[in-house]
């Protein structure tokens, strides 16, 4: 028989083998054909032109993309060998030599990359529009998606599978060639190292694996303590302490503490076992000693994964509110620059209402606003440049205010340094005027968008009553932007042809800041870039996490596969015995829920306090993104979880 008819006739035998990773091969160059022709689509490209991001974001995503796809289908690739490694010995021992048995098995992973890569590229390029669609959606662009071959996306994607086919034959060749041919008709059966017994070390290791992931998390939420003097110098070293304690207290939580916890209740059942603790809770125990590592690795992945995608969720979901906070109002005209747009408006009956603010500005020495714990903070600065407004000008949007004498509020203070630099209110503060000091009593603090984040230097407003405004007026240095009229549409549908005319005056609104011309964006400006900029993040993130939950979700159920046919034999005894396919599926049903849930619970938790840390550094909005984000990949899960325990149901069926 020649090497080719045994080839084709051991692929066919094999199919029950070959399903699981040739999934494995057209699932992968699907996703990185789709996304490299994405990346090289017209469309796209002519929605993705304003962002100069764009090339560098869909490089970056490749390469994580790339190094996913390797991770997977070099596992799957084990996996596949060790099912076929008693065959392979088989081979030998009628006199094949290990050269040939090489060959043979080089042979036949060609012929299934080549048909990998053929179904992969059509699936891909046909899935390419889909998700062309969803990222314009996204841009929020109106434009139509036309199919384009990419000749650079083949080539990079034949260069990256043709790399990794030399790989994995590499990998082949040196375990048929490095094993005992006895290894190799045991290989199959080797389980994973079990538990054999539990000791002081194992209670001890399993308690320090929970207070680990404690302690990493309690870490976590200190990350941007600004009370902490050395925080900022040594954030990367603590980021790098929270990372460690977390993954490290993964690793000793399913290395010691989960088979501890089952061996404990186990014992509580003091040898009265049912079917459910045969099948769930012993399997669990014995096999958490070799599953620690894939699952740390499983549970880590997911919550890296779910905390990108949910930050960069949250920067899209915080779009609005961020261009709210830099344009509180549709259009804003800076030191009566450009005032005409008033007059064009009209002229055009568009309804508007306007707001116009006086601006100076004070010296405001603010550190008994914080904290005692926070003076230290190298961000806190006891004086700084702060503006002041009017209360009679407030009182346009809060008509009902009021201050007295000697009292002032502190508005706008809403941004990242809220977060880090909290203020109190009901407290006295000393604000420079004309040389001399000035008490004030402040009554609150406040969130109010009433000034262009570019009259702010970044900091919160100070309203003050009239007649102090007036005196700071005149007594200190003119603010380098003295006014704003904020302009707020009537009627929404008027918003296109005023933003023409706000376009058209683009000279006119020029002010000189820092000895620089600025020209202020509108709001809609503003959200439409922040959704052009956030809108490609968050789809390679959400394309990225994509790959990364299929990936560990595939991993689990292959892993689940494997255990199923190892633990056929004890099925077949179980209904020798008496025992039903629903009995036996209850143990199964609890296995499962472990072996999916806690992987995912844990990973839900690390990314939870790892977004919670800093969130407000990406956006306004933190529940919703994280939900939403958590809950789809709960229910990816979930499809995994059904679709084993389906396997699992096959084959209990076929043990008799």
């Amino acid at each position: 028989m020649t090497l080719s008819k045994l080839v084709l006739r051991s692929m066919r035998k094999n199919l029950k083998h070959y399903y699981l990773y040739f999934f494995a091969l057209i699932f992968s160059v699907t996703l990185c054909f789709s996304f490299t022709t994405l990346r090289y689509n017209p469309t796209v490209q002519e929605a993705l032109k304003e962002s100069g991001t764009a090339s560098a974001g869909f490089g970056a995503g490749g390469y994580i993309l790339y190094f996913i796809v390797t991770f997977f289908v070099l596992y799957a690739n084990h996996l596949f060998m060790k099912r076929r490694s008693k065959e392979f010995g088989l081979f030998q021992l009628i006199g094949m030599t290990k050269g040939l048995v090489v060959r043979l098995i080089a042979l036949e992973n060609i012929i299934l990359f080549v048909l990998a890569i053929s179904l992969g590229m059509i699936i891909g390029f046909f899935s390419s529009r889909l998700f062309a669609m969803i990222l314009i959606k996204m841009l929020e662009v109106d434009m139509i998606v036309h199919l384009s071959f990419s000749q650079e996306a083949f080539k990079q994607s034949v260069i990256i599978f043709s790399i990794l086919l030399v790989v994995i034959l590499l990998q082949m060749t040196w375990l048929i060639r490095s094993v005992s041919l006895l290894s190799l008709f045991t290989a199959a059966k080797t389980t994973d190292e079990r538990v054999k017994r539990f000791s002081i070390f194992h209670m001890v290791m399993g308690l320090l694996g929970l207070l680990l992931i404690v302690y990493g998390y309690y870490q976590s939420t200190l990350l941007f303590d600004a009370g902490k003097s050395d925080l900022f110098n040594n954030l990367f070293l603590h980021m790098l302490i929270i990372l460690g304690t977390t993954i490290l207290g993964t690793y000793f939580v399913f290395r010691y503490s989960v088979a501890l916890i089952m061996n404990m209740l186990r014992g509580s059942k003091k040898g009265h076992l049912n079917i459910t603790d045969v099948l769930a809770v012993t399997p669990i125990m014995h096999r958490m000693k070799g599953n620690s590592k894939s699952l740390t690795l499983i549970t880590v992945l997911t919550g890296l994964s779910v905390g990108i995608t949910s930050l960069s969720y949250i920067s899209y979901y915080s779009s609005e509110t961020n261009a709210r906070q830099s344009s509180p109002y549709d259009y804003i005209l800076l030191n009566n620059q450009g005032i005409e747009f008033l007059d064009r408006l009209t002229l055009e009956n568009i309804e508007y209402e306007k707001e116009t603010y006086d601006i100076a500005s004070v010296m405001l020495d603010i550190k008994d606003l914080v904290d005692d714990n926070l003076k230290n903070s190298p961000l806190f600065s006891e004086e700084t440049t702060t503006p002041v407004i009017p209360l009679s000008q407030f009182q346009q949007v809060e008509p009902s205010i009021q201050l007295k004498e000697g009292e002032a509020f502190v508005t706008s203070y809403v941004n990242i340094l809220s977060e880090i630099l909290p203020l109190k209110k009901e407290q006295n503060i000393v604000v420079s005027l004309g040389g001399k000091d000035v008490s004030l009593f402040i009554k609150d603090i406040r969130e109010d968008y009433l000034l262009s984040s570019r009259a702010m230097y970044g900091g919160p407003i100070l309203v003050v009553p009239d007649k102090l405004f007036e005196e700071i007026n005149t007594a200190n240095e003119q603010h380098e932007i003295y006014s704003q009229i904020g302009i707020n549409l009537v009627h929404e549908e008027d918003m296109p042809k005023a933003e023409e005319i706000y376009s058209s005056l683009a000279e006119e609104r020029q002010v000189v800041l820092n000895d620089k011309n600025y020209t202020q964006s509108s709001y809609e400006q503003l959200r439409e870039n922040n959704i052009a900029i956030f809108g490609l993040t968050i789809f390679i993130t959400a394309f990225l996490g994509l790959a990364f939950l299929l990936t560990t979700g595939s991993i689990l159920y292959f892993k689940q596969m494997a255990e199923a046919e190892e633990e056929k034999a004890s099925y077949m005894i179980l209904r020798k015995i008496g025992f039903s396919s629903s009995q036996i599926m209850k143990g199964i049903y609890a296995k499962q829920a472990f072996n999916f849930g806690v992987p995912l619970i844990i990973g839900l938790l690390h990314s939870y306090f790892a977004v919670k840390s800093g969130w407000w550094l990406f956006g306004t909005e933190l529940v919703a993104p994280l939900v939403i984000t958590m809950c789809l990949y709960v229910m990816m899960y979930v499809i995994f979880m059904i679709l084993s325990i389906g396997y699992y149901k096959r084959v209990i069926r076929e043990s008799l």
